[in-house]
């Protein structure tokens, strides 16, 4: 199988700390030219030299912020104006919402989590996929979540977004196979991130349990018996970006050491 990427470019959104950044490492050490994308230009300069460089690839970013969908829009068609090439890989990936009782959510944040997440998605999409179309190529995945498959307690905005996420990936997936263009998504379980651990702690501070109580708790419930690591979400990732993943078109695929329990 040819998981190689050189000479493709791939735009990975969110990717200056856990899985966003993950996957572009991984994508960059198998070859392909990196454009980061997040909202903090620090790290993103950070993290842009640090990608591997193995076919001597120059790795560039995008400052944009996911509570402004019009700017993301904007700078992004901006840039492809001095990249007509465009992009071989678009993965969407951004932070998820904050955890809570759905009943308790006002409609503000499910308004905010649309838009940073399934709006955004599709402003990148709609920006991307001329040039995907125009050489009969592409690959699209989207970082999104098990709940798509089995709601997660205490995640009520997020179970709600991510549903409507996976949907419109499935959509996109049927109008846009015809083009060569493949659009699937990947399910994180409980993989070790920022995220991960802000939503133990808000366990913490919520039951008073400890830190060790409650990820026993978790464990419990993964066949695996241990968290996931980015990396391993990254490598389902470039999977699916590869050539040998050509015929898998609008599905989703979880990682979650066997924790959903359903097919």
């Amino acid at each position: 199988m040819d998981n190689n990427f050189t000479s493709q470019r791939a735009l990975v959104g969110g990717s200056t700390q856990g899985i966003g950044r993950a996957v572009a490492e991984e994508l960059a050490q198998r070859g392909a030219t990196i454009t980061l994308l997040a909202r903090d230009e620090v790290k993103l300069r950070e993290v842009a030299a640090a990608l591997p460089t193995p076919a001597g690839q120059h790795h560039t970013y995008l400052v944009a912020d996911f509570t402004a969908p019009e700017t993301l829009s904007q700078r992004l068609h901006e840039y492809l104006t001095t990249q007509p090439e465009g992009f071989h890989i678009l993965v969407n990936n951004t932070g998820g919402p904050a955890g809570g009782p759905i009943l308790e959510a006002s409609v503000d944040a499910f308004r905010a989590a649309f838009e940073q997440h399934l709006v955004c998605n599709h402003l990148l999409v709609q920006a991307v996929v001329p040039a995907m179309q125009a050489r009969q190529h592409g690959r699209i995945i989207n970082i999104i979540s098990t709940s798509v498959k089995q709601p997660l307690p205490g995640l009520g905005v997020s179970n709600t977004i991510r549903g409507a996420v996976a949907n419109w990936a499935k959509t996109l997936a049927t109008e846009l196979g015809p083009h060569g263009i493949t659009v699937n998504n990947v399910l994180p379980g409980a993989t070790v991130t920022q995220r991960h651990t802000s939503l133990i702690e808000k366990k913490v501070a919520q039951t008073g349990q400890t830190v060790e109580e409650i990820e026993a708790a978790m464990l419990k419930t993964i066949p695996a018996h241990r968290f996931g690591q980015a990396t391993e979400v990254a490598a389902a990732v470039a999977f699916l970006a590869s050539e040998a993943a050509g015929y898998i078109n609008g599905i989703n695929v979880p990682v979650d050491g066997g924790r959903t329990g359903n097919l």
